[in-house]
């Protein structure tokens, strides 16, 4: 049993190292904004393309992005879930 268990466990730890690696990039305001996400859920990169910005008004760069964050972040939550999702129905055997 103990040898399942460490088995569980380090096949855990492997998929999440494994999310570092995935990078999800979503855009908004049609390319103005683009950003990377890891499957960590850490921002990785932000570009903004300049002739997209108005500076004069700022408001819609800072929505752009919120959207492109936002969306980000669901789309690397989805395949952390997916990732995660074979090795978790396990882990309640390991009191955790």
């Amino acid at each position: 049993m103990a040898f399942d268990q460490m088995k569980m466990l380090n096949d855990l730890r492997k998929a999440q190292k494994a999310l570092a690696n995935e990078i999800v990039e979503v855009e908004a305001g049609d390319g103005a904004v683009v950003v990377q996400v890891t499957g960590e859920l850490k921002v990785k990169s932000i570009k903004i393309d300049p002739e997209y910005v108005d500076v004069e008004d700022i408001h819609e760069l800072e929505h752009w992005l919120e959207i492109a964050i936002r969306d980000g972040m669901a789309k690397a939550q989805e395949i952390a879930a997916e990732k995660m999702k074979p090795l978790m129905g396990g882990l309640g055997n390991l009191g955790l």
